[in-house]
């Protein structure tokens, strides 16, 4: 296995061992020297169900495919990892051999960026094989505050579809699913916002990576849900009331 960093230009993480531990801390196995990261923030290891992620107490927030983690999920290749603003990817050796040689061009004439926010809102953006957003010759324009000049591309990498934010001025953060990127990874409807720009990538017949998210735990049944049906504990009452009551009258009658 091996942990890709989408927004840095950080090589990839390759370990085989069972437990893997991620923090800002120098003793752990992976480090990530970010602000957001505790001394000792996640921890992986596998189990009979696969590659467990477990969240340490008391840290940062923790997404998986974009949705909070309190506690603990299931990972599996090509899964989403963000600790803070870092974000990583989960990949599988075998798998990223199999999509070196896989050619997505059936998805690349359909693939596009529909405006949900901002000036484009109601078009239909085909990406096709790149896309250029902002100021450059051929580009779709893309208005910023300050009528900054700016240059947001998607390109096909290696089978992947690649943004590049790297010439869009820093105060105009980009955002893919609430995560702030410089370059990122994209997959069939991920949001991706800049300024007043709300964009939803589209690509039918491209299928997303799998998301697997842990269940919520079944809550503990109380105590007096253990005991019995409610209604038992009245009968008893009640029986012990008549009881009660019939040895007041016998008593009564013989004295």
């Amino acid at each position: 296995m091996r942990i890709e960093f989408v927004s840095s230009a950080r090589g990839d993480f390759h370990w085989s061992r069972p437990v893997l531990t991620i923090g800002r801390a120098d003793d752990n196995d992976l480090v990530v020297s970010e602000a957001q990261v505790a001394a000792r923030h996640v921890t992986l290891h596998r189990d009979r169900r696969g590659l467990v992620l477990e969240v340490a107490p008391d840290t940062g927030r923790v997404y998986v495919n974009a949705r909070p983690v309190r506690e603990r999920a299931l990972l599996r290749p090509g899964d989403s990892l963000s600790l803070g603003d870092c974000r990583m990817l989960i990949r599988d050796d075998a798998d990223l051999e199999a999509r070196e040689v896989r050619e997505p061009t059936q998805s690349r004439c359909t693939v596009a960026l529909r405006p949900v926010a901002g000036p484009l809102s109601g078009r239909v953006i085909p990406v096709g094989d790149r896309l250029e957003l902002g100021a450059s010759h051929g580009a779709m324009p893309l208005e910023l505050p300050g009528n900054d000049a700016a240059l947001l591309v998607l390109a096909w990498e290696g089978g992947e579809l690649v943004l590049d934010a790297s010439r869009v001025p820093a105060r105009h953060a980009v955002r893919v699913n609430g995560v702030k990127v410089v370059r990122a990874s994209l997959q069939p409807g991920d949001q991706i916002g800049v300024a007043s720009h709300r964009f939803v990538l589209d690509g039918p017949g491209w299928a997303a990576e799998p998301k697997v998210v842990m269940p919520e735990p079944e809550p503990e049944p109380l105590p007096e849900d253990a005991a019995g049906p409610r209604g038992d504990v009245w009968w008893l009452i009640l029986t012990a009331a008549v009881l009660a009551l019939g040895i007041a009258l016998v008593l009564f009658v013989q004295f």
